[in-house]
């Protein structure tokens, strides 16, 4: 009897998950291995609750625009699984639901953590004697995973940085000589900067854009001396501004009191911090804006590249899956620089669970504010090429899902 396949979304979604998504379900669909498909509702937290998705209840036209539809489609979460050793409640639980539902593969659309999870699960279903083959596809806008190139969501999210800090200096310009000054934008990355990093893509070096990375303590003075020298030297500044800066204490200069389930702090608001330091010493007007969801969510501006990597690795996590290959991550390896070619390589999980990967020292310039040509080099490719969704009526046409619920089969879950 052929297995039926859970696809599931985790953490923040980006402009191209759903393409990854639409790699699982063309796969699966081709394979007389695979039965029916799923999807968790709302990630692991839908599939614990046994709230799955009847994906072929939806319609092909519907589930084709997938591949130019932003955010998560079967929803997602950020839920952290305790250590089974510890605590096995949650794990003994999706074991029940696999049986349940004759789960035969199970695949997890993540990050750092999200791989981790999907780390965990595969060992414990081995264990539990559970032939459930579990996958990990990669997904962050952070970049940060190991073991790969770089990862589907972050180029479409360095395509926008890139564009927009191209666009708002070009603002900031025409109106500094009686208004704007400086302008900093605040965009994602907690640990790493790659997305702050893309920002310096739609500049030069010497030119009025700065980048402020989290691998770099935060120097006031220095920081301050820097966006002085630009605004003397141009008349103004723009400095991209990576959420995660921290002082020479490695506190960071945004932290809120929340954290979510990761225990990761909430970030949000350096940009602000950065330009009343300037202000107060330089006294000149500025503006700062947050990047936001925006960036990670915009579709109409995203990279090709990207694009096509994230569908290829839902692929081809699928297609191992239904071969009998568990344990693993697709991995994105670039194999040639220029003209820029990729493949993609399976990579134990076991190698990309909860590891971090930051900006290289040979990325950031010598006055630790810019890009190298190095780091150009790496990045151009990944925003490379257009792929814009379709219009009606002036907007976007995105994916309309019913999101039809499977029947439960089992008693309702409670931690």
């Amino acid at each position: 009897m052929p297995g039926n396949i859970l696809y599931a979304q985790s953490g923040g979604v980006t402009a191209v998950i759903n393409a990854s998504a639409w790699g699982v379900i063309s796969a699966a669909r081709k394979s007389r291995r695979v039965g029916k498909i799923y999807a968790g509702k709302d990630g692991i937290l839908g599939i614990l609750h046994e709230q799955l998705i009847d994906v072929g209840a939806e319609s092909p036209r519907e589930l084709r625009k997938l591949m130019h539809t932003p955010g998560g489609a079967f929803g997602s979460c950020r839920l952290k699984l305790p250590d089974p050793k510890k605590d096995d409640r949650h794990y003994r639980r999706l074991i029940e639901v696999f049986r349940a539902h004759n789960i035969g593969y199970f695949l997890y659309n993540g990050g750092n953590d999200s791989q981790d999870t999907t780390n965990k699960i595969a060992k414990f279903c081995q264990n539990a004697g559970l032939k459930t083959v579990c996958n990990g596809i990669p997904k962050t806008v952070d970049n940060d995973l190991v073991e790969t190139d770089c990862c589907p969501g972050f180029g479409s999210v360095a395509k926008y940085i890139a564009t927009t800090v191209a666009e708002t200096r070009r603002d900031v310009a025409s109106m500094s000589r009686t208004s704007t000054k400086l302008f900093i934008i605040e965009v994602m990355g907690r640990h790493a900067g790659w997305i702050a990093a893309a920002g310096g893509l739609a500049g030069e070096p010497g030119g009025p854009i700065m980048v402020a990375f989290p691998e770099i303590p935060h120097s006031p003075g220095k920081f301050i001396a820097a966006v002085r020298a630009r605004i003397a030297k141009h008349g103004y500044c723009c400095v991209v501004a990576s959420e995660g800066i921290v002082d020479r204490k490695g506190r960071f200069l945004s932290e809120r009191d929340t954290k979510d389930s990761f225990s990761h702090a909430q970030l949000g608001g350096v940009a602000g911090v950065l330009a009343e330091e300037c202000k107060t010493a330089l006294g000149v007007k500025y503006h700062w804006a947050l990047a936001d969801y925006m960036q990670r969510s915009a579709r109409h501006l995203a990279s090709l590249t990207d694009l096509e990597q994230a569908e290829a690795v839902g692929r081809v996590a699928t297609e191992l899956a239904i071969k009998g290959v568990g344990g693993i991550m697709p991995a994105i390896i670039r194999t040639n620089e220029c003209p820029y070619r990729w493949q993609v390589k399976p990579v134990s999980l076991a190698k990309v669970a909860n590891r971090e990967r930051h900006m290289p020292r040979k990325y950031i310039s010598k006055d630790n504010y810019y890009i190298t040509a190095a780091c150009r080099r790496y990045l151009t490719p990944l925003i490379s090429g257009e792929t814009y969704p379709p219009y009606r009526d002036g907007i976007p046409d995105f994916a309309n899902l019913k999101l039809a619920s499977v029947k439960k089969l089992l008693s309702d879950w409670r931690i």
